[in-house]
């Protein structure tokens, strides 16, 4: 790479000045990018710095060798510095006028950057679209389109791999807010706008991958079989890529294969979108309401050592190590009164299995006399039981001999 990038390319981006050099390279950039290409005379652009400069929002030097100078000095240094850094090139034309140009691989630069400053994010319906319309289309040099069809496909799934790799970076900075207020704040200002509604959503419903790659991977496998494809396309990129025939149909092969491939495996990464997406909302709510609990509980307790714990391990900038020399730790325990046992209280362990040792059964002779005396308990008990004989044999000594007797208003007739 550095056989084409100067070494020394991105010391202005690192530099104490990289402000000063990145608004400067912007404004260049600006210029020139309305012009039919990207040179511009020379006193053109020092016109533009010199004015950059005069601003009092301009950002200010800390080289000690511009203290004092005018704004078209530090216009031309600047000029002089991009050169001597490779992002610009100056040449002379037939009528010794200077243009200034900015090389091919700086516009790239700078455009890909411009694009990280500006949070753009891909939109996948175009890339979608672009492949689903090239596969449909009958086109007389199929191996260009075929060629157009892989580049899109690749800026597809490097499209999703980013989107997937950002979720994981909005979940590993969840453990960077320390409120409540800044948790909320990171889940509805900043994810659900810059990764849910830009991109996530979209992919969900109208950027929807399912629509089209049936489609798309039914013509691509067709193309294969097709033999006057195979020889028409493998003919073109063998004009492209200045390689042999049979070499050229290897790589159409390989295209077609790869693009649907990558059709085929892009429900994994899509599943993976979608978990992560659950995971750092489910983090950020379960995080929210961490914080939000307080109560003389356990849980409250341990939330509340924790929040302690962090923040004198920020305080005094420590490591994971440096818990162990934090002097409140020994003072954590705090006897509370509570309103209520609980239940758990009140739980009998399970007691483990024990060995069983049978005792020796002895023969005893019984006791006549206590075996008597129970005997004539018990009819002494049975005397006592109530039964229709000793009822009719009560009454028949009442009445003697009459025949009827009245009890409580209730006559009692008697009948031998």
């Amino acid at each position: 790479m550095f056989d084409i990038i100067s070494d020394s390319f991105f010391i202005p981006l690192a530099s104490p000045n990289k402000l000063v050099y990145w608004e400067c390279i912007c404004k260049l950039f600006t210029i020139m990018d309305n012009q039919l290409s990207f040179g511009v005379e020379r006193d053109v652009l020092v016109d533009e710095l010199q004015y950059y400069f005069e601003q009092t929002n301009a950002a200010d030097f800390s080289e000690e060798e511009l203290v004092g100078t005018d704004s078209r000095s530090k216009a031309n240094w600047m000029l002089r510095r991009l050169e001597h850094y490779g992002w610009l090139e100056i040449e002379t034309d037939k009528s010794y006028v200077q243009r200034v140009n900015f090389k091919e691989y700086a516009v790239k630069i700078v455009k890909t950057l411009l694009e990280i400053a500006e949070g753009k994010q891909i939109e996948y319906q175009g890339y979608i679209y672009t492949i689903y319309s090239l596969v449909r289309s009958n086109t007389d040099h199929p191996g260009v389109v075929l060629m157009q069809i892989l580049e899109n496909t690749d800026l597809l799934i490097t499209g999703l791999k980013n989107l997937n790799s950002s979720i994981k970076h909005y979940i590993d900075e969840l453990t960077r807010h320390k409120t409540v207020a800044e948790i909320m704040d990171a889940l509805f200002n900043d994810y659900i706008t810059n990764i849910v509604d830009k991109a996530y959503h979209r992919l969900l419903t109208s950027d929807n991958v399912s629509k089209f790659r049936p489609e798309i991977i039914e013509r691509l496998e067709n193309k294969s079989r097709s033999k006057a494809y195979m020889e028409k396309a493998a003919a073109e990129i063998a004009g492209i890529k200045e390689v042999s025939r049979e070499e050229a149909e290897e790589l159409v092969y390989h295209y077609l294969h790869g693009i649907v491939s990558a059709f085929q495996n892009m429900d994994d990464i899509l599943k993976e979108i979608n978990q992560k997406n659950t995971q750092y909302q489910r983090s950020a709510v379960n995080r929210a309401r961490f914080m939000l609990t307080g109560s003389e509980d356990v849980r409250g307790q341990i939330k509340e050592l924790l929040i302690g714990i962090n923040e004198e391990i920020t305080r005094e900038q420590m490591n994971l190590g440096g818990i162990y020399r934090i002097d409140f730790l020994e003072e954590l325990i705090r006897i509370y009164s509570v309103s209520c046992i609980d239940e758990k209280s009140f739980y009998s362990p399970v007691e483990g299995r024990k060995e069983f040792k049978p005792e020796e059964i002895s023969e005893a002779e019984p006791d006549l006399e206590l075996r008597q005396e129970k005997l004539r308990r018990m009819a002494q008990k049975m005397q006592k039981v109530l039964s229709p004989a000793k009822i009719n044999a009560y009454v028949r000594a009442q009445l003697g001999e009459k025949k009827e007797q009245t009890v409580i208003g209730i006559k009692i007739f008697w009948s031998a």
